[in-house]
């Protein structure tokens, strides 16, 4: 290692080395990160980076940790048990929903990641209190926090379609077909065809996606 090298090994954060990695992954997806990539955007060796992750994949799931760090919980209230675990969910797709491309690595970090440990510990809690036994709360807290990070890179919000033209060709496309059927074979597509593919925005989206988990979960039977 040169002199001139030595200053920028010693500056490197391994916080700033998976914010750039998460800014590549949102931007071109997480096939794109390389240790070599970020090496030289941060001016080190490739040697450098292993000082901070064994490998790629400690890298990778670095990221999700970080993400996982990011979400601030709702406070405790004095508000129904569903209410409350809908907030939890929802302060975790809002740190989510930027980052779809990461998001899908959510639920193998949940009960490793500080900020994991602490949705699951808060989430299991709330389960509890609508009377599922620990067991009953364990696997059906995990089916909820899957069907919730799932949303994420369904949510036309997150589609990587830059070009606003292009996106409206598309929808123009895909509408054209669904009106084309034939309305007796399939009356109820034809008849949303608009609202299939024109109609969901962000918000909407999240918002029924949560509302059928809780939904889901009220309807259960505290014990199997």
């Amino acid at each position: 290692m040169t002199p001139t090298n030595a200053p920028a090994r010693e500056r490197l954060d391994p916080e700033k080395l998976v914010v750039s990695a998460l800014a590549i992954a949102d931007s071109e997806g997480l096939a794109a990160i390389t240790v070599r990539r970020l090496a030289t955007e941060h001016g080190v060796t490739p040697m450098a980076l292993y000082r901070h992750f064994r490998d790629k994949d400690e890298l990778i799931n670095a990221l999700a940790d970080h993400l996982l760090e990011s979400v601030t919980l709702p406070p405790v209230t004095d508000e129904p048990w569903d209410v409350q675990l809908r907030a939890v969910f929802a302060a975790l797709t809002d740190v989510l929903t930027p980052h779809a491309e990461v998001a899908p690595l959510i639920p193998r970090r949940i009960l490793i990641a500080p900020g994991g440990l602490a949705i699951a510990e808060r989430a299991l809690d709330l389960l509890a209190q609508a009377g599922f036994d620990t067991d009953r709360a364990a696997a059906v807290g995990n089916q909820a926090l899957c069907s919730v990070v799932n949303l994420i890179p369904f949510d036309p919000a997150t589609l990587n379609i830059q070009d606003v033209e292009l996106r409206e060709d598309r929808i123009r496309t895909k509408r054209a077909a669904l009106a084309a059927l034939s309305p007796r074979r399939y009356p109820r597509i034809t008849a949303a065809a608009d609202a299939l593919t024109g109609c969901v925005v962000k918000e909407n989206f999240l918002e029924l996606g949560l509302d059928l988990v809780i939904a889901g979960l009220r309807g259960l039977p505290a014990r199997p």
